[in-house]
């Protein structure tokens, strides 16, 4: 699976992409039909506490799967996200079965 990630309004980190690798690649292994996943972190300007906002998208055979989550941390809002589209993919497969 390729992963590219964009940093928007923030630097880019080491660390927090290394931390979304990691949780990909598991979720890879579990689902090995994904090809890409775009990954997006993003600075919100408002008033929450809750400004810094993961989104990813996922590329595999049918339709894209997106998800994006908001959160104080990016660790958070990451791991958040990528729970939401294990949920997607689970839904999927089991779609796919009963066909």
């Amino acid at each position: 699976m390729t992963i590219t990630f964009q940093y928007v309004k923030i630097q880019e980190s080491d660390t927090l992409s290394a931390a979304t690798i990691e949780h990909l690649n598991k979720l890879n292994k579990k689902y090995p039909e994904l090809i890409r996943a775009q990954v997006f972190f993003k600075m919100e300007n408002t008033p929450a506490p809750e400004q810094q906002t993961c989104e990813i998208e996922l590329s595999a055979p049918g339709p894209r799967l997106f998800a994006t989550t908001t959160a104080v941390h990016f660790e958070k809002a990451m791991k958040e996200t990528i729970s939401d589209l294990d949920k997607q993919l689970e839904k999927r497969k089991e779609i796919l079965k009963s066909h």
